[in-house]
């Protein structure tokens, strides 16, 4: 039996891992990217931390498993009817199609954001980043009249709370007087992490503004330019707008839609074992299921799929989707965070110790203990190396 994967994200890489644990199954997975990224992570490794904990090779994840094979590729069709996908890069056949592109950054159409805001999503967003910080402070000699950060979701709200203690590192690194750094944390719905409960929205506000960030709720921001946005019809004057907020399903879907049924939230619904039309499953934050946009939720789906390709191709009577809910961690600053599964809810500093026990098992998803408690280890260690590419024009 031949599967093809799409996307070297979470449930990608597990239905892959999950796959390979049969010899008799030849893997393709097609990636656009060299490297998985743990998205948990992309916050710390934008305020500081080693790069190593949040990019690692697919050829290093899949070192050990001869079965999978990976080719680089970036997929904008699909003939269903002859089984074959197009890429940038030539055609490829398929017999069984998992799809797991994650999702994209949108803006909504909010004039100069695209231009002018900063991201920390990928790679080359945070090296952007971190570019725009260093040269502030570095060539510039300044610190920003003002921090913006749009999102109030987990992204936003962990960037927020480590962003202060970055920006003081490199002050004084940098030699600059002491001052206030002003940070803003700006979220158009009535409260921060939406998706959470009340209760922990209100301890993540507390804990926020006890670090000294200013909290905007039910704020829209209207248009951004290179020296400010507006924020609900009010200036506010800043040359560092990062932009948390904002995602949707792969435009993949869309640009194919005749292929697929897509929900009004556009993902693409899925039957009870994922999926989509024969020989086609969608899994991660592509489907229209619950949970769908969670790091547990695709790792979960990952692992579904690649145990039902099996068990049907064994000949074994399928079992439908059960959901499931692990839980959510948010870190707010050194030794905090915020812990909720159902009613279940921590804070502080066992919240903390929850979140390093979630990302210890989150790299062990994709690498063997020794490696992924390595990978844990490397984010341990704060850093204040400049860019390699500083010099570099924007």
């Amino acid at each position: 039996m031949n599967v093809t994967i799409v996307g070297g994200g979470f449930g990608g890489i597990k239905a892959a891992l999950e796959l390979a644990k049969d010899e008799s199954v030849k893997i393709t997975l097609i990636s656009n990217n060299n490297n998985f990224v743990y998205y948990p992570a992309l916050y710390s490794t934008a305020t500081g931390h080693d790069h190593k904990e949040s990019w690692v090779s697919l050829e290093h994840i899949f070192r050990d498993h001869p079965s999978v094979r990976l080719v680089r590729d970036t997929i904008t069709k699909i003939d269903p009817d002859k089984k074959t996908l197009i890429g940038t890069k030539g055609n490829h056949r398929y017999q069984k199609l998992i799809l797991a592109l994650g999702s994209v950054t949108t803006y909504f159409g909010i004039e100069g954001l695209d231009h002018y805001a900063y991201g920390i999503k990928s790679e080359e967003e945070i090296r952007n980043l971190q570019k725009h910080l260093f040269r502030q402070m570095g060539d510039q000699g300044i610190i920003d009249k003002r921090y913006v950060i749009i999102g109030g979701g987990p992204t936003g709200v962990e960037l927020a709370g480590a962003l202060g203690e970055y920006l003081e590192k490199l002050r004084k690194f940098f030699g600059l007087r002491e001052q206030k750094i002003k940070i803003t944390l700006v979220e158009a719905s009535p409260r921060l992490l939406p998706r959470m409960s009340k209760a922990s929205s209100k301890a993540a506000l507390k804990r926020l503004r006890a670090l000294g960030v200013q909290v905007e709720t039910k704020k829209i921001v209207q248009s951004a330019t290179a020296d400010g946005l507006v924020v609900s019809g009010v200036p506010i004057q800043t040359q560092t707008i990062i932009w948390t907020s904002g995602v949707a399903n792969a435009p993949f879907y869309r640009n194919n839609s005749q292929h697929f049924e897509l929900s009004p939230r556009g993902k693409v619904v899925v039957d009870a074992y994922m999926q989509a039309r024969p020989d086609i499953f969608v899994i991660g934050d592509n489907a229209d299921v619950e949970l769908s946009g969670l790091a547990q939720t695709a790792v979960h789906h990952g692992v579904f799929v690649g145990r039902h390709i099996l068990r049907v191709k064994n000949g074994d009577k399928p079992k439908p989707l059960k959901t499931r809910n692990l839980g959510v961690v948010v870190p707010i600053g050194s030794n905090w965070a915020i812990f909720e599964r159902g009613s279940l809810r921590f804070t502080g500093a066992l919240g903390a110790f929850m979140r390093d026990a979630a990302d210890i098992v989150g790299y062990h998803d994709i690498l063997p203990m020794g490696h992924a408690i390595d990978t844990w280890r490397a984010g341990m260690k704060p850093q204040l190396r400049i860019p390699e590419d500083l010099s570099a024009a924007d």
